[in-house]
């Protein structure tokens, strides 16, 4: 359904129209990816963390996962507590300097990304609705929001 339908407005101009509807759009893809990962107990923050501890592929600081994260938010540490009593990362002390923890995930964790890898797409259906092509012309214009 067409934005202004959707939430019963007329807009000022187009770009504004752009701005509500990318808002909605997260609002909306967000309630989706939350309901998702409730079915493996995770929040989308902690599947955040294990993603950036996979694709990092040895440990990581804290304060490294902190930055890479999407939303960044004041409790990382208590997820990561979370994901640690779970058995899906493990945390170590730097050798070097004791005072840097490092996190590194587990078999468990990327086991449990694996299943993930597969049903997101089928659950989530409303990425298979625009191709590779316009999925890409889609990354560029919100890059360009950005920049």
């Amino acid at each position: 359904m067409e934005i202004g339908q959707e939430i019963n407005t007329n807009f000022v101009s187009s770009r504004v129209k752009a701005i509500v509807n990318i808002r909605h759009t997260n609002n909306w893809i967000s309630s989706l990816q939350n309901k998702y990962m409730s079915k493996h107990e995770l929040s989308m923050p902690q599947f955040n963390i294990l993603r950036i501890l996979r694709g990092a592929k040895s440990k990581l600081s804290v304060n490294t996962v902190k930055e890479r994260m999407i939303e960044k938010s004041p409790n990382t540490t208590r997820l990561m507590d979370k994901l640690v009593e779970k058995k899906f990362i493990e945390r170590f002390r730097n050798e070097k300097d004791k005072r840097i923890v490092e996190l590194k995930i587990t078999k468990k964790g990327l086991d449990l990304l694996e299943i993930i890898d597969v049903d997101f797409e089928k659950e989530l259906l409303f990425v298979n609705k625009l191709s590779e092509e316009e999925s890409e012309i889609l990354s560029n214009l919100l890059d360009k929001i950005r920049s």
